[in-house]
């Protein structure tokens, strides 16, 4: 069965943790890209398992890697064919089912946390332009939905008259966020707003200072957390 971008979404957000993403979504990514291998990576997971020190030293070496060098450096997914040449990357990486790879970041906060990868073996097609903007999209929603995770997880409820980060936000300001959310660029935004594309970038720099982030997927991640705090302060205020 072909499954859809849409489908991968929505299954990125009703993931309830990093194993569930790890063992139930990679396989579908996998299957849309019609990848040999695929996986979901958590470098913090990654590094505190020792049997994968050794691994992790020569994958995630800036130096070694051009692949992951562009993807530390540019936060955007990246195939070998773009940074380096069939002959040099079979020495960096010999495995046939690794004869053609792309890999994204996963963000949270400014930083790359992990990765979601794909291969494929030298008899199968080569990834191109269009598979990246999708993996493109596939990492915002995956950045998303880590940061989000990772905010409620280090947070505790709030006290309810406390200001929360969406009360700092104005309506039309909240509409941005909302299609943001849905992925559209800052031009369908000034379209469906009927404002203009600088409009949007402005806005959404002064958004970015209200909520101190730095990206769309950390700006979302923190609006989705402050609706989960609302949600459960209601579910404590009914049983009072």
């Amino acid at each position: 069965m072909t499954i859809s971008l849409k489908l991968l979404f929505e299954e990125i957000h009703k993931a309830k943790d990093e194993d569930s993403l790890q063992s139930q979504l990679a396989p579908k990514i996998g299957n849309y890209f019609a990848a040999k291998r695929s996986g979901i990576f958590f470098f913090d997971q990654l590094l505190a398992d020792q049997k994968f020190q050794a691994i992790l030293n020569v994958a995630l070496s800036l130096e070694h890697n051009p692949v992951a060098r562009y993807i530390a450096e540019r936060h955007t997914p990246v195939h070998e064919g773009l940074v380096t040449i069939p002959k040099t990357w079979k020495l960096i990486c010999p495995r046939s089912d690794h004869w053609h790879v792309m890999a994204g970041p996963i963000i949270d906060r400014g930083q790359v946390v992990g990765s979601v990868g794909c291969t494929r073996e030298r008899s199968m097609s080569a990834f191109d332009t269009q598979d990246l903007a999708d993996m493109s999209a596939i990492c915002l929603h995956l950045s998303a939905w880590t940061a989000r995770v990772r905010i409620i997880r280090s947070t505790t409820l709030q006290p309810q008259h406390q200001s929360f980060s969406s009360n700092r936000l104005t309506p039309r300001e909240l509409q941005i966020a909302n299609l943001v959310a849905l992925g559209r660029t800052n031009a369908q935004i000034g379209s469906e707003l009927w404002i203009t594309e600088n409009s949007v970038k402005q806005a959404l720099k002064r958004m970015f200072r209200k909520l101190k982030v730095s990206s769309r997927a950390e700006m979302i991640a923190q609006l989705s957390a402050t609706k989960h705090h609302l949600s459960s302060l209601e579910l404590v205020n009914k049983h009072q």
